[in-house]
């Protein structure tokens, strides 16, 4: 996800003083009243990012994170995680052996938050408002596969897919396929504003300053029916400056669980001494960073200097100099844990192998050093971004091959230069839609990428991916997504660096903390509760 861009996304927002004390919880306790919940995520509503809660529009994890909670989609990721399972629907099926059309019929007596009834035309309306709006931000390509929306009856809805994709529900279970109330919703432009309208567990206030929300306070939808089981009545997610701003209100008991965005500096210090009171959590996460190349631009559109630069990196030296035990090394854009992961820019480079970059340089005649900017965004991925660039330009100025510099640019900025080519060589991170390697390929190497990249690999966009998407059983997909992977390092489009292990700090008393972040980094309010908590 752009999200995130993927998974577009640990941001920074604003705490005003009048929020700072409000919900505290007395003598450090878990308290009564509303759990609250703090974030680095920045939400604001302006001229580059006009809608940030319409399911049209939003692709990044901090919005996804609000509409998950207030949006219903036919699918969702059970508890524990693995194959989605019917939320809004009771009952979701491929309906032919080619897996090209996927029926879903709707739990009976659905309404959205507001009363009105949800039936299969609001299902249908959704999903056609997003293919409609086709948003250059939005995920739109998430439903890249589908051709038409069928209504069949009040409750039976019939998804008519251009080509065979099994991993059709994982994209049901996704906001990009939220349920929406037509009265709501223009069925051909965007809403703008923070305003949410749905039927999911919960409703949405959003507390706005200056066009950023500084709160956002749900609460139970007693309309709600579907898989989920709440846990509470309310929660406040509260957005804080950084990440030093949101650790202190923690220990000061201002808010009882943090979950984006702990520096690397609080993990290692909340694993040593947490504050009292404080316990700290670990997860298992599939945030993967890399840098992304303008495969058309000077000096990177060479192959043998992308190549080099997959050669002489040093991820381990990254890792250890700045996110320590928050990141792990990753040789792939498809994760450690994710089915089908090979580990192919290390089969192919080694790591920090300096002798084979300047090989790579000296064969394609590239003069050395070779300069080049690396170009991150200041905002957006919490408080290790600057050091990350920082080390890595150092090490790859060490070897000799390279004249690095750096430069940060706000989200703002960022985003929509990198989309248009500006940057030659930037950082960007991703949070996966859905916990399949095909999540992890498709939305870098498609035509419609995230990145808008120009780089394109016939094989993978005719044969590899289709072939792929055609196997329900996902190990029967994994030569051709190692087939990808293989590819990707050798053409090097984007450079994999690291992937990324969360961590939830909360406080005593308050339960279902293990539950209230999944792998793919969905925030599960519903999850929390009061009670004794080990």
């Amino acid at each position: 996800m752009n999200r995130k861009t993927m998974v577009l996304t640990a941001t920074a927002a604003l705490l005003t003083p009048a929020l700072a004390g409000c919900g505290s919880a007395t003598g450090g306790e878990a308290g009564s009243g509303a759990i609250v919940v703090g974030t680095t995520d920045r939400f604001e509503a302006a001229d580059y990012a006009p809608a940030p809660f319409d399911p049209a529009y939003a692709y990044d994890a901090g919005a996804w994170n609000i509409l998950r909670q207030t949006v219903q989609t036919l699918m969702h990721t059970p508890r524990g995680g693995g194959q989605p399972v019917p939320e809004a629907a009771s009952d979701c099926r491929f309906t032919d052996a080619g897996n090209e059309s996927y029926r879903c019929t709707l739990r009976p007596g659905l309404k959205f938050a507001n009363g009105d009834p949800l039936t299969a035309k609001d299902v249908k309306f959704s999903i056609d408002r997003v293919l409609a709006i086709k948003d250059e931000n939005g995920p739109s390509g998430l439903l890249s596969t589908l051709d038409t929306v069928e209504v069949k009856s009040a409750d039976t809805v019939v998804f008519h897919l251009r080509t065979p994709d099994a991993t059709f529900p994982y994209k049901l279970s996704t906001p990009a396929a939220g349920i929406v109330n037509q009265k709501m919703y223009d069925g051909k432009k965007l809403r703008t504003g923070f305003a949410v309208d749905g039927s999911g567990p919960y409703t949405m206030k959003a507390d706005v300053k200056d066009n950023r929300l500084v709160r956002a306070v749900f609460t139970k939808n007693p309309n709600y029916k579907g898989d989920i089981k709440l846990q509470n009545d309310k929660v406040e997610l509260r957005t804080f400056e950084d990440s030093d701003a949101v650790g202190k209100a923690l220990a000061a008991g201002d808010v009882h669980m943090v979950s984006r965005t702990l520096s690397p500096a609080q993990i290692k210090d909340f694993s040593a001494k947490p504050p009292k009171g404080v316990k700290l959590v670990p997860m298992p996460g599939l945030e993967i960073r890399y840098i992304g190349f303008n495969t058309d631009a000077p000096v990177v559109g060479n192959k043998a200097v992308r190549q080099a630069l997959a050669a002489a990196v040093d991820r381990n030296n990254l890792i250890s100099k700045v996110y320590g035990k928050s990141a792990q090394p990753l040789y792939s854009l498809v994760p450690t844990n994710v089915n089908g992961h090979v580990n192919s820019f290390f089969n192919k480079y080694g790591e920090a192998n300096t002798q084979k970059a300047a090989a790579l340089l000296s064969a394609a005649k590239v003069q050395t050093p070779v300069k080049l900017t690396l170009t991150y965004t200041t905002d957006h991925y919490g408080d290790g971004t600057a050091a990350e660039f920082e080390a890595l330009k150092t090490q790859l100025n060490s070897t000799g091959l390279f004249d690095i510099t750096v430069q940060g640019s706000e989200w703002a900025s960022f985003r929509p230069s990198q989309k248009q080519g500006e940057f030659p060589a930037y950082g960007l991170g991703w949070f996966p839609d859905f916990p399949d390697a095909d999540n992890f390929l498709a939305p870098f190497l498609e035509q419609d990428n995230f990145l808008g990249t120009p780089y394109a690999n016939n094989a993978v966009r005719t044969r590899l991916i289709p072939e792929s998407r055609r196997a329900v059983d996902r190990n029967v997909a994994a030569p051709a997504i190692g087939e990808m992977q293989d590819i990707v390092a050798d053409d090097v489009p984007v450079l994999p660096l690291w992937q990324g292990k969360q961590y939830v700090a909360a406080r005593d008393g308050i339960t279902g903390v293990e539950w209230s972040v999944n792998a793919i980094s969905d925030l599960q309010l519903w999850e929390l509760g009061r009670g004794v908590s080990g």
